[in-house]
């Protein structure tokens, strides 16, 4: 028998969690045809175009990336390759209530820009142009009819959804309430979407993230206008069709929290929950004692109320950049939402200038070091990188202030005008910044590996290779003696857990799977993960984000039975003219190994 690709020779990990064993993989139309113990008759290579030594390398189910923000960029670049390089061969779209289904392309990208920090123009463009569907299976059919590289799933955005049934400019007015028709029409839409294959819905309930556009510039998004009733008439759709809802609670409010875990119980929803999969799960520096009840609270509240819901959470430091004060934290305070609403260099230094608006920043920045929040607001921990004084490089605002003799927000603002706000580039991790914590989330079982965002905030962060960061501190853990989470526990909660939770066709590496595969090099699972890197991005207008570059880790990836990267290039026509991935809907169900083997 001819073979597609053969992997021969590595430690192969299935993704159920079971322990690894030495393996060589015959991969015959787009599945595993064939596993083969040491010992047995080699798989004849005859024929095979693609044959992997992976000797001494690890064979893992491709990774999957359940929350990223790829929804204008997949329009763009089918490959998402930042990804795919990494060894993601599944992505989920339509997170935090954004999506692109419903909403008209101006509306989607005032949505979406602002939020996610990708620049508009390109956003509106890629959907001007593609943006052909007006229904929810036709926009399904238009993804899956793109050369995907990787495979895709996604959601349907609650903002998406109200905005097309209120118009955008009364889904984000508080005195608009729906009435029982629009409600009527939001359930419908829904039940479209789910029947087009959609595993669920996205919400949002925190007020931190504001629109772009002209129109109605630094209103918050639609879904934070919603009332619980209108969240328990979507919520119950979800119920009935057993899928999935993602969502993030008020930071500010407790209630918020508990109102998830109460509408997913069984107990108070006639014995039928729906999955929940929240944001955020973190070590925050600005709430330090979080950490030690969150994996605790979660279950208990859990186990007493009948619930399912699960955290969402970043397995490794995590680092924001920012150009001058475009970051998202910002938003947090009526002063910093004030400067972001303006879209000039120019305009800003005006107001970073002005004494009264400096009054009023330090009066919100003063005092909500007394409440929950996102962000530390620790100048002192918030370091220069990139200025033209450099003299300034390599020093904290903070340590800027004290020679100064100034606030630290004074002279985080002093900087700003005098070099030019966006010419300041600074970074500080916010959070996962201890390691024994750090491990504690990893191992907690109400969390989800995942929230790395990719494809937004392009100047602020880039996480595309999470899932070999958590490897290689597993990896680097057991070398110390020090082990906190098994190897294959870890490629199980970056592949199979992950594909039950969400409903994913994908996640395992059994006879009969689709052959969605990684080969890893562990003894690259070096310092070269964690490292810095930008990259020019020719569809975003030549735009340099940050990106993640590390190939000598994965020896290959493959989407479909397909090696589509290997040794640090991607295969001819990759994402443009072949295509690899495919869209996965919802109710497709894992396959079970059904396919005999040889030696297996």
């Amino acid at each position: 028998m001819t073979y597609d690709v053969i992997i021969r020779d590595g430690l192969w990990f299935d993704g159920t969690g079971g322990a690894p064993q030495l393996r060589t993989l015959g991969i015959r139309d787009g599945v595993v045809a064939t596993v083969v113990s040491p010992g047995a008759e080699p798989l004849d290579e005859t024929g095979c175009p693609d044959v992997i030594d992976a000797a001494g390398k690890w064979i893992v189910p491709g990774f999957i990336d359940a929350h990223t923000h790829y929804d204008a960029e997949v329009l763009l670049e089918p490959g998402l390759r930042e990804s795919v390089r990494h060894g993601v061969t599944t992505v989920l779209l339509g997170n935090c209530s954004l999506s692109t289904v419903f909403a008209n392309s101006e509306d989607a990208a005032d949505l979406f820009s602002r939020v996610e920090a990708v620049p508009r123009e390109y956003v509106l463009g890629a959907l001007q142009a593609n943006q052909t569907w007006s229904t929810a299976a036709e926009y399904v059919e238009t993804i899956d009819a793109l050369p995907l590289g990787p495979n895709v799933a996604s959601l349907l955005g609650h903002s998406d959804l109200r905005t097309a049934v209120l118009g955008l400019e009364r889904a984000t007015d508080d005195t608009v309430r729906p009435s029982e028709a629009d409600l009527a029409k939001m359930a419908e839409l829904l039940q479209e979407a789910l029947d087009a294959g959609m595993l669920g819905m996205s919400g949002m309930d925190a007020a931190i993230d504001k629109l772009d556009g002209d129109r109605f510039r630094s209103r918050a998004l639609p879904s934070t206008f919603a009332t619980w009733r209108e969240r328990r008439r979507l919520i119950n759709v979800l119920r009935t069709r057993g899928r999935i809802l993602q969502s993030a609670p008020n930071v500010e409010s407790a209630v918020s929290a508990l109102m998830f875990f109460l509408t997913s119980s069984r107990i108070f929803n006639r014995r039928k929950g729906v999955r929940m999969s929240m944001l955020v799960s973190a070590d925050a520096k600005s709430m330090p004692l979080a950490v030690h009840v969150f994996g605790v609270a979660t279950r208990v509240l859990n186990a007493l109320l009948r619930s399912s819901v699960r955290f969402q959470h970043l397995p490794v430091p995590f680092e924001l950049y920012s150009d001058g004060i475009d970051l998202p934290v910002f938003e947090e305070f009526g002063a910093g939402t004030a400067a972001l609403h303006l879209r000039e260099q120019l305009e800003r230094n005006k107001l970073f200038a002005d004494k009264d608006y400096r009054r009023w920043f330090r009066r919100e920045f003063d005092r909500r070091k007394l409440g929950p929040s996102l962000w530390h607001r620790d100048f002192h921990d918030a370091v220069i990188v990139e200025c033209p004084d450099q003299s300034l490089i390599g020093k904290s605002f903070g340590a800027i202030a004290d020679e100064r003799g100034t606030h630290p927000l004074d002279a985080f603002l002093d900087v700003l005008v005098e070099n030019g706000e966006r010419n300041v580039r600074w970074t500080t991790t916010v959070a996962n910044h201890r390691p024994k914590q750090l491990n504690k989330l990893a191992a907690e079982p109400s969390v989800h590996m995942g929230f790395s965002d990719a494809g937004a905030h392009l100047r602020n962060m880039a996480f595309y290779n999470f899932p070999l960061r958590l490897l290689k501190r597993v990896r680097d853990a057991q070398l110390a003696g020090a082990p906190f989470l098994s190897t294959e526990r870890a490629v199980h909660r970056l592949t199979g857990e992950l594909a039950d939770w969400f409903g994913i066709d994908g996640g395992t590496l059994r006879l009969g799977d689709r052959a969605d595969f990684v080969v890893i090099d562990p003894s690259h699972l070096d310092a070269s993960v964690d490292s810095y890197h930008e990259e020019a991005v020719p569809f975003f207008g030549g735009l340099r984000r940050m990106v993640n570059r590390n190939d000598a880790t994965v020896v290959a990836t493959g989407v479909g039975g397909e090696v589509v990267f290997r040794g640090g290039q991607f295969r001819e026509g990759y994402g443009r003219t072949v295509k690899s991935g495919r869209y996965l809907r919802a109710g497709a169900g894992q396959r079970q190994s059904t396919t005999s083997g040889v030696g297996a």
